[in-house]
């Protein structure tokens, strides 16, 4: 297949062009930099600067990941302006690009977040519920979707990734935490009762993979293990898979005070389950979180007992 990828040179962007490339796929990542992309993404992986480079192939899917991370920053008036254009009016290019096809890719596949259904408090939140909040994450990947869902019209098959926090070896939220967990100095955010949808980042891979051969796959999907947990067992989990205390919580008043608006998304409570992934027949790999942060944290754990 031809599979072109915005935000291919992120943490899952890089993962999943390392498996296609594995399977055989001829990989397209649309980047402002295309010149990183062979060294980011594989050799074999092809930089594009703009999409009418592609003018004239045959495309097969669409893999649509791009977005300014969420939680960097404090979200400012102009921050939320580079989160909405990132991720909508990236979207709205790649769509109106799309139309102007003669030839279009039998999938998309477009990213979004939990985040979707707002603070869902104790409620297990399912696919075919409704968002519960307002706020400006719930309303950003509505928006996402929103504008992806534009290509149904064009015959295209679309399917959203509802994403929890993908855990990864080597970047995004895990790589963030590690330095103050392995002082010591980590704990839960808040009163840590919050529930925090997880996913190991091989099952991520796979869940897209999944959806992408699968012909019958459309509207949304939550990308997030079957067990989620509660903010201060993640914290527990961790503290212990890097033998140190995680006893150091972050009130949820500081967190505000410092980081505003974008304090939200850390103190509420997402219970996402994968309900339509395991009524489809996926199967997940890492379903326990300490089995998880074990896989992830070999080399980090091995280094702190010697």
């Amino acid at each position: 297949m031809h599979i072109l990828l915005t935000g291919g040179t992120g943490l899952m962007g890089r993962s999943l062009c390392r498996n296609w490339t594995a399977e055989g796929h001829r990989l397209t990542v649309w980047s402002r930099s295309p010149e990183r992309v062979p060294g980011l993404c594989g050799p074999s992986v092809r930089g594009v600067g703009r999409l009418e480079e592609l003018d004239g192939e045959t495309l097969d899917a669409v893999i649509n990941l791009a977005g300014a991370p969420i939680a960097e920053r404090p979200w400012t008036r102009r921050r939320k302006a580079v989160l909405w254009s990132s991720r909508i009016t990236l979207t709205e290019h790649l769509v109106n690009w799309l139309q102007t096809r003669m030839q279009r890719p039998r999938v998309l596949i477009s990213g979004s977040a939990v985040g979707w259904y707002g603070d869902g408090g104790e409620r297990e939140l399912r696919e075919d519920m409704g968002p519960v909040g307002t706020d400006f994450a719930s309303q950003l990947c509505g928006a996402w979707e929103d504008t992806a869902r534009r290509a149904e019209e064009l015959g295209i098959r679309v399917a959203f990734l509802r994403s929890g926090v993908v855990l990864a070896p080597d970047g995004g939220f895990l790589q963030r935490l590690l330095p103050v967990f392995r002082l010591g100095l980590g704990g839960p955010l808040g009163n840590g009762r919050q529930w925090l949808p997880w996913i190991h980042i091989a099952d991520q891979v796979a869940l897209i993979d999944f959806l992408l051969h699968r012909e019958d796959a459309r509207g949304p999907y939550n990308a997030c293990a079957p067990q989620p947990v509660r903010n201060g067992e993640f914290a527990r989990a961790l503290g212990q898979a890097l033998h140190r205390p995680a006893r150091l919580s972050a009130p949820a008043f500081a967190l505000r005070l410092g980081l505003g608006e974008l304090a939200g998304l850390l103190l509420g409570s997402q219970r996402a389950v994968p309900a339509r992934l395991c009524e489809a027949g996926f199967v997940f790999r890492f379903t326990d979180l300490n089995a998880a942060l074990a896989d992830l944290l070999g080399d980090h754990r091995s280094k702190d007992v010697a």
